[in-house]
């Protein structure tokens, strides 16, 4: 378990893969890549998974291995929050403190594109400070 002070500070540090490569998301992906930090004792996980038949896709970054951050989630089903409220998809689950990952919102202005998953991508980059990696889109 984490406060939501040290959530805010693991999703704010520096992030980078550990090691450089270009990803590709071909229909049916599902990788989960190392992400190291400016802080030598924290390590990441980057998630990427994208579905066989729609545009559906989710990104995600861990802490600690299974202590998920931030998620994105493209293309799929509306979420319902522990409070009953329905968020619509495209949707970002952030840590909340007591939750974990349960609850959803709506994203934020700064996701430019979300119906394009490689702009998506740099976008949930950027929020979530992890150095963009070069992402090959892959239609089929």
């Amino acid at each position: 378990m984490l406060t939501q002070k040290e959530s805010v500070v693991l999703i704010n540090l520096k992030k980078w893969l550990t090691e450089s490569q270009t990803i590709s998301l071909t229909p049916g992906s599902n990788f989960a890549y190392d992400l190291d930090s400016s802080d030598p004792s924290e390590k990441f996980i980057l998630d990427l998974w994208r579905g066989t038949i729609r545009l559906k896709a989710r990104y995600q970054t861990r802490a600690r291995k299974s202590i998920i951050l931030v998620r994105l989630d493209l293309n799929g089903a509306p979420h319902t929050n522990p409070n009953g409220q329905i968020i619509d998809c495209p949707h970002m689950h952030i840590y909340k403190e007591g939750f974990d990952d349960k609850w959803a919102y709506s994203l934020p202005k700064s996701f430019s594109d979300p119906s394009d998953i490689s702009v998506a991508f740099r976008d949930f980059c950027n929020y979530c400070n992890i150095r963009t990696p070069n992402f090959e889109n892959v239609l089929f």
